[in-house]
């Protein structure tokens, strides 16, 4: 047999080998699904992720579902694009949802824009509308909310003020305290003038919706980064929940407000979230 038939062989043998090995991958591993979820309250269509473990389609099994929001000016694809968070839905048997909190809604019903409705959205309309699609641990036992930075705010905020649907929450570098950002991030067109609508910049921050946090109604998780622009207002949160002897998580490591800090930070919320689902 001649040298070049050798050859031929081998490459044909290759060939083989990598499209196998590329289907058993894709075979076993999470999935992506785009899905346009509609708003009632808001009357609009809207986009969302949802990453489902590589045994949901080989199963019948019910999964507990991890809400996971992104930050001002970013958008429903951002996880998936920026972050491992597949082979975390893997790992952790999680199924996660990524919903679109547009431009600037930091996760609230606006009290100055009717228009903006984004703490009903993603706090009632989505997990219902999860709930029906997939299959789902369709309790509080079974959701977790997240987030960085304004999605940060908007875990906390709606893991607070919604327990009966969500059982744990947390915040990556999250901006927990809108006060001391009166000009940042399209945060007066959500809240209004500070000085004629300075309630709203109170009563919308995280810092003081922990006023009214119930014993037990959710487990806590709550990182930033050292060189993080939002870690004073973090550190205020801790410091304020410890005076109020609330249980939660809080962590400090080296890290500035990137995406080198929220993909590394993601992967202990999600552990945190697995060992809540899990009862630990």
């Amino acid at each position: 047999m001649s040298k070049d038939c050798y050859t031929f062989i081998f490459m044909k043998r290759l060939l083989i080998v990598t499209i196998c090995f590329f289907i058993l991958q894709n075979s076993f591993s999470a999935t992506v699904d785009t899905i346009i979820i509609p708003s009632n309250v808001m009357r609009k269509d809207i986009k969302c992720v949802v990453v489902k473990p590589d045994t949901y389609k080989k199963s019948k099994n019910r999964f507990p579902v991890v809400y996971l929001l992104h930050g001002y000016s970013g958008s429903y694809s951002d996880w998936v694009s920026q972050s491992d968070i597949k082979q975390q839905s893997d790992a952790y048997q999680l199924i996660i949802v990524c919903p679109d909190g547009e431009f600037s809604s930091w996760y609230i019903d606006s009290p100055v824009d009717s228009t903006m409705k984004f703490e009903t959205y993603v706090g009632k309309e989505i997990p219902a509308a999860i709930d029906k699609r997939y299959r789902t641990i369709p309790t509080k036992k079974g959701r977790a909310i997240t987030g960085l930075s304004m999605g940060g705010h908007g875990g906390l905020y709606l893991g607070l003020r919604h327990p009966d649907i969500f059982g744990a929450c947390g915040s990556m570098s999250g901006g927990v305290d809108l006060r001391p950002f009166p000009r940042n991030w399209h945060l007066s067109k959500r809240l209004g003038d500070t000085t004629l609508n300075a309630d709203n910049w109170k009563n919308y921050s995280v810092l003081n919706v922990i006023d009214h946090y119930h014993g037990d109604s959710s487990k806590i998780i709550i990182d930033c980064g050292l060189d993080d622009f939002f870690l004073d207002v973090n550190r205020a949160l801790h410091k304020k929940m410890q005076d109020l002897k609330i249980q939660h998580d809080y962590i400090e490591r080296p890290g500035k407000h990137d995406w080198d800090y929220w993909r590394n930070a993601v992967k202990y919320q999600l552990l945190f979230f697995k060992n809540y689902f899990d009862g630990k």
